[in-house]
């Protein structure tokens, strides 16, 4: 796992926010790094989670084929991954079944449990359940709704994995809210507040007028950034 570094300060921003600072701090990220499909948000109303990625994949149409030992050493081993140092840690789970989200990995037991670790919410691909059970504050983004776990289990934990277009391993540091999630290069984390400011002071020079009545389209021609630096 990388040293920690300051990311508590990224929660001041929202995920479309971090994804544009991102693209001036590191253009090279502008077209990878962040989810690229829709995602159920269970509260909306919930900070940004912002943490240092712990991942697994799971299943859930068929039992896992382990013994009984064999199924308890890989739930202890994945535990012992979610609370590892540093923190916070966002859950990052690829549901690998051929129809996704068959059982639900999530709910009131396993919101609790990984908010106990220090996790302090989950991204997955697949279905969670118990939605007025959950940990308080604990936030999800997902797949969709699910009343079964099924034979869910976890198939490999603290190894790479995709979700909805988001290439995420173990330490990275992952901001995610209602909007989807984007991984933020650790060298960025520091240059992140002062480059919002910069393109929030860009972006006003373009809204402000926009919101006068006499505002009109040769006003804002004379006001567009040539650079496309405005937006």
């Amino acid at each position: 796992m990388p040293e920690s570094v300051p990311i508590q300060s990224l929660s001041e921003f929202d995920t479309p926010t971090i994804c544009n600072a991102i693209e001036v701090i590191a253009p090279e990220r502008r077209t990878h790094g962040f989810t690229t499909k829709p995602f159920l948000c269970h509260d909306p109303s919930l900070p940004p989670i912002v943490g240092y990625a712990r991942t697994a994949t799971i299943r859930a149409t068929a039992p896992s084929g382990r013994s009984k030992a064999e199924d308890l050493a890989t739930r202890i081993g994945y535990f012992r991954h979610i609370a590892e140092a540093p923190g916070p840690t966002v859950t990052v789970i690829e549901d690998i079944d051929e129809q996704v989200g068959f059982g639900a990995h999530w709910g009131e037991v396993n919101s609790n449990l990984h908010k106990g670790l220090g996790s302090v919410g989950v991204i997955t691909n697949g279905s969670i359940r118990d939605a007025d059970m959950w940990a308080e504050g604990f936030g999800a983004l997902a797949g969709f709704y699910s009343p079964s776990h099924a034979w869910v289990h976890v198939v490999d934990y603290a190894i790479p994995v995709t979700v909805h277009g988001m290439a995420v391993s173990p330490g990275d540091i992952i901001h995610a809210d209602r909007h989807g999630a984007v991984v933020v290069p650790p060298s960025a984390v520091t240059a992140i507040a002062d480059t919002v400011k910069r393109l929030e002071t860009a972006e006003a020079k373009l809204i402000e007028p926009s919101q006068q009545p006499e505002f009109n389209i040769e006003q804002l021609i004379t006001i567009l950034d040539p650079d496309g630096r405005d937006h």
